[in-house]
């Protein structure tokens, strides 16, 4: 008796990402609508043809709403876009959240908060929802790696970095968010990580010494960095591969189980 293939029901890694961005785009595009509707659509249009912010606005809302080249990849679970559609999305959402975030700070300036009450209870708190919708855009948008870090499948993702070791054919592929740095022999690679400013510190004046280690542990976050140090390669020896700040306890982890794991190669 034949057997029936059964279809799995989780969606393809990355699917949610394009459904968030195209309800945002749909959202701001009903918006539009809404709004030339109230204005006319003549002198609406009148208005955007001489408004530079419009014209980002509607670039935006079509990049959104197209995501052309865009396509959820089983490989790439955290970037189902192209790079330059990444970067043109944040750029103008960017654009578009600092426009918004200025105009609201003009018209309080001027007018007073209990105007900008009011015209936030007439707009049914657009005023509000479209900087935070930009803002989520920027925030979908931020940099990151391809994956996030695995190690039964020695995948390690530092920041926007991902690094991807074979353990039969001993090599390495190290990845800045969705572009190739290269391949590399995996027992080459190894792990400098960084020197904290209380190493350099005199021993005396413990309670100086501490108050600058701390200000400068805050001020500036500890880097880790990947080497490549190959005696075939000629003028590439002791290269460094990427440098990556560890900025939170996920960072930290994968570096110490990618650093174990080139140990181990």
């Amino acid at each position: 008796m034949a057997r029936t293939k059964q279809t799995s029901a989780s969606p393809a890694p990355g699917a949610g990402t394009l459904f968030a961005l195209r309800a945002i785009g749909v959202i701001l595009a009903a918006r539009w609508a809404l709004s030339m509707s109230q204005m006319g659509y003549l002198s609406s249009v009148r208005a955007m043809t001489s408004s530079p912010w419009a014209c980002l606005n509607l670039v935006l809302i079509f990049l959104l709403i197209v995501l052309p080249g865009a396509k959820p990849r089983m490989e790439r679970p955290l970037h189902p876009l192209p790079q330059w559609l990444r970067q043109a999305l944040r750029l103008l959402a960017l654009l578009t959240f600092g426009f918004a975030i200025f105009s609201v700070g003009a018209f309080v300036w001027t007018s007073g908060w209990r105007r900008f009450v009011h015209a936030l209870a007439e707009t049914n708190g657009w005023l509000a929802v479209a900087p935070a919708l930009y803002a989520v855009v920027m925030w979908i948008c931020r940099p990151r790696a391809l994956w996030r870090t695995n190690i039964a499948a020695r995948r390690f993702a530092i920041g926007r970095y991902a690094i991807s070791l074979d353990p039969v054919t001993r090599t390495a592929m190290v990845w800045a968010e969705s572009r190739k740095l290269g391949q590399y022999d995996a027992r080459e690679l190894s792990v400098k990580w960084p020197v904290l400013a209380a190493s350099a510190q005199p021993a005396a004046a413990p309670v100086a010494t501490n108050g600058i280690a701390r200000r400068s542990w805050f001020s500036r976050r500890p880097k880790v960095e990947l080497l490549w140090d190959s005696p075939a390669a000629a003028g590439h020896n002791r290269t460094t591969v990427f440098r990556a700040p560890l900025s939170t306890e996920s960072d930290r982890s994968a570096a110490r189980a990618l650093d174990a794991t080139l140990s181990q190669v």
